[in-house]
């Protein structure tokens, strides 16, 4: 496997001599880099963070929901007092009056002034606190595994078109050295022209070869200023800026042959994503059946009142009823339990049962499609060593075959048709090594996606 990846790389190296001068850019950015860069800029994994934000406070706020409730108020007031015996459904907002059961209307006014402490606290609720506090806890969790799918995706989109962007920078040497060719074939041709040994037909022969050569060199500059706005829209970097390192993208290749390609099932986010969705159903089991249980609460109050009507129906001043005159406090313990709680229960159980069950396919469904992903991207591995083991040959052959061609047609013994077409099974030969060395790239990188190894992918691309 090591003669492999030394051959591979020493036939590649030999065909992209421009990798060092690549537009004359200075500024080069690895796979991390743009990584590290779409983490920072990316609105939708911003977005996951604040949820995540989001979802913490939560469980602070359940946290704090079990504090004790403690009311105090205070109010002063003025007006008749008049009542009779007898009691009401109060449907309609009656203001409160005591005693003032007299023989007629008394109109004269009153004022009083009653200051109201009152506090409940939940005693016992059978565990429904932690229940609660788990519960919010899941979706904390559940949010960081959102978190860490949408950057797993992302960093998945990141790596394909980075790979993508150096296929077509290494199509795009070859199309150069192409256009070099033909512009070779073009000089030896106007050379033999204006001698008087060839004829001037192949003077335009060469002519339109070389035209085709530059329009196929544009196709790919244009291709990769596509991918450099993709890239752009990923990690915020302007496209004008943008460019690879593509040596060091080479030297990588002894490191992901060697790579851990065992699944890991524990730490793949497209796996925890399932997983912990389905947490969040078995954390509501618990919490339904704690939610329907008795609760035991503590209740304390105390109130001061002032009033300017004495025991006796005797009126004072209304600045007598502003003190306070009377104090009383009051505390109980009291128990609650609806007896329909047990049929609820039942009914939200049954809709929770489900729900697990759903959210439990969805993990078995994800598990069995990233084995599946796994064992096609182990296929495609196998067919693109194979065809990079052999293509060297092919390029080998091409090299010698043009060269021997060109020599043949300097001497005459052949035409400008054999010329260009050992010059195209020699550009062909060159743009299948390309295309074979990216699809092992992105075998690589599917499997690195499927068995959860995709940051060790990543740092294998330096």
């Amino acid at each position: 496997m090591v003669t492999f990846c030394k051959k591979k790389c020493y036939l590649f190296v030999l065909i992209t001599l421009f990798i060092s001068t690549v537009n004359g850019q200075t500024n080069k950015y690895s796979l991390e880099d743009l990584i590290e860069a779409s983490k920072q800029y990316l609105p939708s994994l911003l977005q996951k963070q604040a949820l995540i934000n989001s979802a913490q406070a939560a469980v602070t706020d359940v946290k704090h929901s079990f504090l004790p409730k403690l009311y105090v108020g205070d109010e002063v007031s003025i007006g008749t007092d008049n009542s009779m015996a007898g009691s009401y459904l109060q449907e309609v907002i009656v203001p409160s009056v005591s005693s003032g059961v007299t023989g007629a209307n008394n109109y004269q006014p009153a004022s009083g002034n009653i200051a109201s402490f009152y506090g409940d606290y939940e005693l016992l609720n059978f565990g429904l606190h932690n229940a609660q506090v788990n519960n919010a806890i899941s979706y904390v969790n559940f949010g960081k595994a959102d978190f860490q799918k949408e950057l797993y995706l992302a960093k998945l989109q990141v790596s394909q078109l980075y790979l993508s962007l150096l296929g077509d920078q290494y199509r795009l040497n070859v199309d150069s050295q192409n256009i070099v060719r033909y512009q070779n074939i073009f000089n030896v041709i106007q050379a033999l022209t204006l001698s008087g040994v060839r004829a001037g037909a192949d003077s335009s022969l060469a002519e339109a070869e070389l035209s085709s050569a530059k329009v196929s060199y544009n196709q790919t500059l244009g291709k990769i200023n596509q991918l450099k706005e993709q890239l752009a829209f990923f990690t915020g970097i302007s496209s004008q800026q943008l460019n690879i390192d593509t040596l060091k993208t080479v030297s990588s290749i002894d490191g992901l042959t060697v790579m851990n390609d065992l699944m890991d099932t524990l730490n793949n986010p497209l796996i925890d994503y399932y997983a912990r969705q389905k947490d969040i159903f078995l954390s509501n089991e618990k919490l339904i059946s704690k939610s329907y249980l008795p609760k035991v609460y503590l209740g304390i109050s105390g109130f001061a009142r002032g009033s300017s009507i004495q025991y006796n129906d005797d009126y004072k001043m209304l600045s007598t009823g502003l003190g306070y005159q009377r104090l009383n406090y009051l505390a109980g313990i009291g128990i609650t339990y609806d007896l329909f709680n047990t049929t609820y229960k039942h009914d939200k159980l049954a809709i929770n049962y489900y729900q697990i069950k759903a959210s439990d396919y969805a993990l078995q469904q994800q598990k069995l499609a990233l084995r599946s992903a796994s064992l096609q991207a182990d296929e495609a591995v196998k067919t693109a060593e194979a065809n990079l083991l052999e293509l060297p040959n092919q390029s080998k052959a091409a090299m010698d075959v043009y060269s021997q061609k060109i020599a043949q047609y300097k001497a005459g013994l052949i035409t400008l048709i054999d010329l260009t077409n050992a010059s195209f099974v020699l550009y062909r030969s060159q743009t299948d090594y390309i295309e074979a060395l990216n699809d092992w790239y992105a075998a690589k990188l599917f499997k690195a996606e499927a068995t959860g190894n995709l940051d060790q992918f990543i740092q294998l691309i330096k």
